[in-house]
């Protein structure tokens, strides 16, 4: 008896929180890199808001100037603008990807080689896919310039055109977008439960009803992840307008992504503090919007499980 006390006083901490605690080592590498690239330098950017800084003279703090100044700024309001643009027009990637995706879910002899094609735009980067479409839109030897000039539209430029330059950078988005809806909602119809699709078939339930009442409520999880995928891709919209028009023509497809950069990096500005303040108000609307689809996504569930 005296001996298997011993053995019992001899268990260390480790071993009784083993389980517990080893998780927690192997996430710690990645919640350390995470909380230093990620969640204190969104709060050291609301810090530079507030502050009047060129990124090498001392700053001065001037408190809330930054946002005052942004309520009278045009070109803040054309990025604003935009941006609704990109997340309104965006969202069409979601029900294309989910279309295609239903398309492409067959097993027909060739479907693979069908598959890799609509697969393609995902890998390709995105500096390549604006190069590409910059090319399109071409007026002059752009794919596109036949049907525009069969229109009476003859040396029309898409991107050069306020009107129009931000739905052309829309579309060429849109590329890319639509292969990453799509590979998310094959992922999701390889994971319905078949039972349930043959059980709703013995009930009577076929094409749109069975979609509908069976095979969409399965593919919710994707759906929630290509919506909130597609909303941050809309409103972080960077490099396609940068690659395409710079901003242009005279920042009429500027969005706020791209207009953060101009006033605090570019040749425009070295304003950090305004560049900062511009970075804040996109963060907190692309917050506003992820935070009201995990809750409805959580919603959801809740009644569900009810």
């Amino acid at each position: 008896m005296e001996l298997n006390n011993s053995k019992a006083k001899r268990i260390t901490w480790w071993q009784k929180n083993q389980i517990k605690v080893s998780p927690w080592i192997f996430l710690a590498p990645g919640l350390i890199f995470f909380f230093i690239y990620v969640i204190a330098p969104i709060f050291v950017s609301i810090g530079i808001s507030f502050y009047q800084w060129d990124g090498l003279s001392p700053s001065i703090y001037v408190g809330l100037q930054n946002y005052i100044e942004l309520l009278d700024d045009e070109y803040f309001y054309i990025s604003l603008w935009n941006n609704l643009k990109w997340l309104v027009f965006f969202m069409l990637a979601v029900p294309i990807g989910l279309g295609l995706a239903i398309f492409l879910n067959q097993v027909v002899f060739g479907i693979r080689l069908v598959k890799s094609l609509f697969f393609f735009p995902f890998v390709i980067s995105q500096v390549v896919i604006g190069l590409i479409f910059t090319w399109f839109y071409q007026p002059n030897y752009g794919v596109i310039a036949p049907f525009l000039n069969f229109i009476g539209l003859e040396g029309f430029s898409i991107l050069a055109n306020e009107d129009t330059a931000t739905y052309g950078i829309i579309f060429a988005g849109l590329y890319p977008q639509i292969a990453y809806c799509l590979i998310l909602y094959l992922t999701g119809l390889n994971n319905i439960n078949p039972e349930q699709i043959e059980a709703g078939r013995m009930d009577g339930a076929k094409g749109f009803h069975l979609f509908w009442n069976i095979v969409l409520p399965q593919l919710r999880p994707a759906t929630f992840l290509a919506i909130v995928v597609t909303i941050i891709g809309a409103l972080r919209s960077f490099d396609m307008v940068a690659i395409m028009t710079q901003g242009g023509p005279y920042g009429y497809s500027n969005v706020l992504a791209y207009y953060m950069f101009e006033q605090a990096l570019s040749e425009y500005g070295y304003r950090m503090g305004y560049g900062s303040a511009i970075a804040t108000v996109l963060f907190t609307i692309m917050m506003f919007y992820i935070l009201f689809f995990i809750y409805r996504m959580y919603r959801n569930e809740r009644e569900d499980n009810n």
